[in-house]
């Protein structure tokens, strides 16, 4: 009797390629930009810069960190100028 290992990962993938993907959104990056996450198979997504969904490579997760920095210095910078201006 030929006793094969249990693959935890066969079930998911299974039925997302049964159903579809159930994606969520796991981080949001900016106001356009967000990755994704299957709650299923835990395939990853990012928005594209045309705001496609691919797949989220190493490359595209540095990319989207220093986007994410940017974004956050700006956010800030601009919140700090505007209590400054509040307080004149």
């Amino acid at each position: 009797m030929n006793n094969t290992p249990y693959k935890p990962a066969l079930l998911p993938k299974m039925y997302c390629g049964v159903f579809g993907h159930n994606f969520k959104v796991s981080k949001k990056v900016t106001y356009h930009v967000s990755e994704y996450t299957c709650s299923h198979c835990k395939k990853q997504l990012t928005t594209s810069s045309n705001g496609a969904l691919i797949e989220l490579t190493p490359k595209f997760k540095e990319i989207n960190n220093i986007l994410e920095r940017i974004h956050t210095s700006r956010k800030n910078r601009n919140s700090n100028s505007e209590i400054l201006i509040e307080n004149l």
